[in-house]
């Protein structure tokens, strides 16, 4: 017998490797149904992490991609006219409320700061959700709880969470995994062999140190597995680092030639 929660369930296992002791804190903030706010750079794992999460604690997970567009009838719901007249609809995070599932706001900075205000009664002992259009307030089930995650090296003064939304959250810090562990990742992700994994972690690394000094963001792990990927399909390497590592992070033709000459020296010589 199926219920409402089946289609968010995670069937296989997501691929996650600790980089410390986060595993064991998130199960302690859930078992609290304590919201939970993951920070860090692009690509460095966070949806993975909470995907891991979900799947390991046998929890739905309903994920939301925040933009600058969404209202709060995107998340909320709306009703909706069809042959039968006006139906209401849930949104994500009514349907996740509703069904006790993890909902995830990935880069909550990206929404419109009157949007996410809906999450307030959610995040403290209320656990309630007001659908005013609809005139009914919703009791969180029992397993509901909301994570958001958002990329600090993106805030502004028009980009950022307001302190009585920062409050209402535990949060994690997270950031590139170190190079040994990095380097398992990337091959375990796409079968390449370590040694040219290692070279890619290089890669990756040297555009993290120009972070700041004309790159506004390194090169993440996501891109390292990316170029990896194509290594495998039989991309040589140079090709599939500028394909993958360098075309996607910038359009300055310094910084373009400078991670271009690290590639020709990384894969000039012998894999490690």
């Amino acid at each position: 017998m199926t219920s409402d929660r089946d289609p968010y369930l995670l069937r296989q296992e997501p691929y996650y490797h600790a980089q410390g002791n986060e595993i064991s804190l998130y199960e302690a903030a859930y078992a609290a149904r304590l919201p939970v706010m993951v920070k860090g750079p692009t690509g460095c794992g966070k949806s993975r992490f909470v995907e891991y999460m979900a799947w390991k604690l046998c929890k739905p997970l309903i994920t939301v991609a925040c933009n600058e567009d969404m209202t709060a009838a995107d998340l909320l719901g709306r009703y909706l006219l069809d042959a039968s007249g006006t139906r209401w609809q849930d949104g994500p995070l009514t349907t996740a409320a509703r069904i006790g599932a993890i909902c995830y706001l990935d880069e909550i900075v990206e929404a419109r700061q009157d949007t996410t205000v809906v999450i307030h009664p959610l995040t403290d002992h209320r656990r309630t959700l007001p659908l005013d259009k609809k005139g009914e307030l919703i009791a969180a089930h029992p397993d509901f709880q909301l994570v958001v995650s958002y990329n600090p090296g993106y805030q502004s003064l028009l980009k950022d969470l307001k302190q009585s939304t920062r409050q209402r959250f535990t949060a994690f810090d997270f950031d590139y995994p170190d190079g040994a562990l990095e380097c398992r990742i990337i091959a375990r992700e796409t079968g390449i062999d370590e040694a040219i994994a290692a070279q890619l972690v290089k890669v990756a690394q040297s555009g993290r140190n120009l972070k700041g000094h004309g790159l506004d963001e390194g090169i993440s792990t996501r891109l390292a597995v990316y170029a990896a990927s194509l290594i495998q399909r039989g991309v040589a390497a140079p090709d599939a680092c500028r394909m993958a590592m360098v075309r996607p992070i910038t359009d300055d033709a310094d910084i373009r030639s400078t991670l271009e000459q690290v590639i020709d020296a990384v894969f000039a010589a012998p894999a490690a």
